[in-house]
């Protein structure tokens, strides 16, 4: 069965530079291919990289978003941050939200509902990250976690329709460790069904992030209930990235 209605995004962290911009010729040439028209590939390099990446990929299906971005929509003097506003007005269509590293470094939910809003507002897809700690597995209050982080980090918004859930497992990113196929299935099940309940939406995207490579592709690709792959360190080489989308598609 080919599996071609996927997300496949590729965040780049706090890695390239301008000479990252030469690989991107071999998935643009990729792109074009027939197999990958329902096929949607996002690139989230540093925000340095992204009017590069958004004028090199403007040719292509392709399309550019941002790490994160600042709660505040409107200009202001906050050095050192960029807003919804201002990833905007570079051509970019997504923003990754909610990362556990973020949340490592302070981000609260309280702070991830108003990036969320200021995004929305902007009209940018949004690519929000949940995910418990490897105590909190043990504990088995993984999915009481992800309520949390899910109704706290969309409380008072209404319109779904431009957000994307990324279960990314904190204990998992960077391991090289994955669920198992069955309880990654249960997870992304029981998120969906949160948010029916939450939103009506019928058609909601469940994508899953951590330690994805070409090794395990195979097997996270046979769990139909999962839209697509939120793709770190395995994203930044193109020949892997291209890769992980044959083993998906095919």
């Amino acid at each position: 069965m080919t599996n071609n209605n996927m997300y496949f995004i590729a965040n780049w962290k706090m890695y390239g530079n301008l000479s990252s911009i030469t690989t991107l010729k071999s998935i643009k040439i990729f792109s074009k291919t027939r197999k990958l028209k329902k096929t949607k590939i996002i690139y989230c390099p540093p925000y340095t990289l992204l009017r590069p990446f958004v004028d090199t990929l403007k040719s292509s299906t392709i399309k550019v978003g941002a790490q994160n971005c600042h709660h505040q929509t409107d200009f202001g003097s906050f050095t050192g941050s960029i807003n919804a506003k201002m990833i905007k007005s570079l051509g970019c269509s997504y923003v990754i939200l909610g990362h556990s590293e973020n949340r490592r470094e302070g981000e609260n939910d309280k702070i991830i509902n108003l990036k969320i809003k200021s995004a929305i507002k902007e009209n940018l897809k949004v690519i929000f990250c949940v995910g418990e700690t490897l105590k909190e597995k043990r504990k088995n209050k993984t999915k009481i976690v992800l309520k949390k982080q899910i109704l706290n980090g969309l409380k008072n918004i209404s319109k779904f329709n431009n957000i994307i859930i990324a279960y990314e497992p904190v204990w998992s990113i960077g391991s090289g460790k994955i669920p198992a196929s069955k309880d990654l299935d249960n997870i992304v099940i029981f998120v969906k069904s949160l948010l029916r309940k939450r939103s009506r939406l019928k058609n909601i995207k469940i994508l899953y992030g951590g330690s994805v490579n070409t090794k395990n592709i195979k097997e996270l690709s046979k769990i139909r209930s999962i839209n697509g792959f939120l793709i770190g360190g395995a994203s930044q080489k193109t020949k892997n990235f291209i890769d992980i989308i044959k083993k998906t598609i095919n």
